[in-house]
C-alpha cells in the first residue's frame, strides 16, 4: 500500500488514458497520493469496498470552506482548474445538518411523479432526433454524440428547468462542457465559466419568481424546510447548476458510451435485441465498465481517518474517488473487470455515488437512456462506426470519461 512519503501519481488533466491510469493507481494501493492538475495534492481511491466506506463516513466531508485547510487560507486561487468544483455551495458540497437541509429541500421539488411526467417529452424528444437523422443522405457520416447523445439531454435539463429560450439553452450547454473538458489546451478558466452560469441563472430564478411554472426552478423556489426557510438565492442558483453538470454532461456520456459498447461487441448487441438481455443490462453494465465519471473531486477528511496496514488518512486532506476504477474493480468483478459483458451477474457500480450524496437524478438518467438506446437501434439496424474504434478520441478531461465524437454510418 502507498504511503504518505511515496512519489504522488501525477494525473494526466486531458485524460488520454483514464483506464491506464486508473490501473496504474490501483496497483499502487486502495488509496494513494496523486497530483491533479495545478499541483494540488490529493489521495485517489480505487478500491471499490472503501470508497463505500468512506462515502457513508460522516469523517469525509464534501465541504471545502469547513474541512479543507488549502482553501480556507486562500491558498488555492480561482485560476486553479478545479475552482468550480470545489467553490459551488449545493447539496453535493454541503456537510452533515447543511447537507440534510439541502438534500431534503431538493427531494421536495425534484420528485418521482416530476421524473416520471418527463418520459412523453423524452420519448418525443428522441422520436424528432431521429428523424432528423433519418434525413441524413445515406453513406453520410454522422457524429452521433453531437446529433443524437447531446441534445437530448441537454433538452430534457432545459425543460425541467423550465428553459425555453435556444440563446440560453446554448449558453448553459458551452458551460457545462467547459467545466468538465478541463484538459484542453484551449480550457475557458471555470473561475469565469462559473460567474457566467451563475448570472444565467440568477436571471432565471428572476424569471421563475415573477412567472413561476410547472417545472423545477418553479419547485425549487418554491421549496420550504422544516422552518419553513426556503432556499437562499446563491443554493439556488448553485443547486440549478449541479442539476445541470450532473444530469447533462453524465447522462451524454452514458448515451456515448453504450452505443460505442454495443457498436463493438456485436455479439452482446445480438442478444439484446432478441431479448435475451434488457436495456436495463446494458444501462448497468456501461455504467459499470465505463462510467460517465471517471474520477469525481474533491472530499476531504474531517479528522484523521485510519484505513488500515498502517495507512492514515490526515485530517484536511483532499480525496479524489475514483469512480471508474471502482467499477473495473477485480477485487468485485474479477480478471476481466475491464470487458464489456451484458450477462454479467453482478454489476455492481459506484457510478450514482453511494449513500447520502447517491445522486438524486439517477432515476432520469436510467429512463433517458433505456427510451434513446432502443429507439435508436430499433430505427437504425445497420448502424456501425465509421472508423476503427482505435480512432475514437477521448474526451480532454481527467473527469468525464467519453469521446470527442462517435461517427456513425446509420445504415450498412
Amino acid at each position: 500500500m502507498d504511503h504518505a512519503g511515496a512519489r504522488p501519481f501525477v494525473i494526466d488533466p486531458a485524460g488520454r488514458d483514464v483506464h491506464g491510469e486508473a490501473e496504474h493507481i490501483r496497483a499502487l494501493g486502495p488509496a494513494t497520493r496523486v497530483e491533479l492538475p495545478g499541483g494540488v495534492l490529493a489521495w485517489a481511491v480505487s478500491d471499490q469496498a472503501l470508497l463505500r466506506r468512506l462515502l457513508t463516513d460522516p469523517r469525509v466531508s464534501k465541504d471545502a470552506y469547513l474541512h479543507w485547510p488549502a482553501w480556507i487560507k486562500g491558498e488555492i486561487s480561482p485560476e486553479w482548474p478545479l475552482f468550480a468544483w470545489v467553490a459551488v455551495r449545493n447539496m453535493l458540497t454541503a456537510y452533515g445538518p447543511d447537507h440534510r437541509r439541502l438534500r431534503g429541500l431538493v427531494s421536495s421539488a425534484f420528485t418521482v411523479r416530476r421524473t416520471a411526467a418527463l418520459r412523453p417529452r423524452i420519448e418525443a424528444i428522441t422520436a424528432e432526433l431521429l428523424d432528423e437523422l433519418a434525413e441524413v443522405p445515406p453513406g453520410t457520416v454522422v457524429d452521433l454524440r453531437e446529433r443524437y447523445a447531446y441534445p437530448l439531454p441537454i433538452r430534457v435539463i432545459c425543460e425541467l428547468f423550465g428553459v425555453g429560450d435556444e440563446a440560453t439553452r446554448e449558453e448553459v450547454r458551452h458551460c457545462a462542457d467547459s467545466f468538465f473538458q478541463i484538459g484542453r489546451p484551449d480550457a475557458p478558466d471555470t473561475a469565469e465559466v462559473l460567474a457566467r452560469l451563475q448570472a444565467v441563472l440568477r436571471g432565471l430564478v428572476a424569471e421563475k419568481r415573477a412567472n413561476p411554472g410547472d417545472d423545477l426552478s418553479s419547485a425549487l423556489i418554491a421549496a420550504r424546510d422544516e422552518e419553513n426557510a426556503p432556499l437562499e438565492e446563491h443554493e439556488l442558483v448553485d443547486t440549478l447548476i449541479l442539476f445541470l453538470s450532473a444530469g447533462h454532461e453524465t447522462t451524454v456520456n452514458l448515451l456515448d458510451n453504450a452505443i460505442c459498447a454495443l457498436l463493438t461487441h456485436p455479439g452482446q448487441l445480438a442478444l439484446v435485441r432478441s431479448g435475451r438481455v434488457s436495456w436495463d443490462d446494458v444501462v448497468e453494465e456501461t455504467l459499470r465498465s465505463q462510467g460517465p465519471i471517471a474520477n469525481l473531486p474533491l472530499r476531504f477528511a474531517v479528522e484523521d481517518i485510519d484505513l488500515g496496514d498502517g495507512l492514515v488518512l490526515p485530517a484536511g486532506e483532499p480525496i479524489l474517488h475514483c469512480y471508474g476504477a471502482a467499477g473495473r474493480d477485480p477485487l468485485v468483478h474479477g480478471q476481466d473487470a475491464g470487458a464489456f459483458d451484458v450477462t454479467r451477474a453482478s454489476k455492481e457500480h459506484l457510478a450514482f455515488g453511494y449513500g447520502v450524496h447517491r445522486c438524486l437524478g439517477a432515476p432520469l438518467a436510467t429512463l433517458e437512456a433505456t427510451s434513446a438506446l432502443p429507439a435508436l437501434f430499433d430505427r437504425f439496424p445497420g448502424l456501425r462506426l465509421a472508423g476503427a474504434p482505435g480512432e475514437l478520441l477521448p474526451l480532454e478531461s481527467f473527469i468525464s470519461n467519453g469521446h470527442r465524437a462517435l461517427p456513425v454510418l446509420l445504415s450498412a
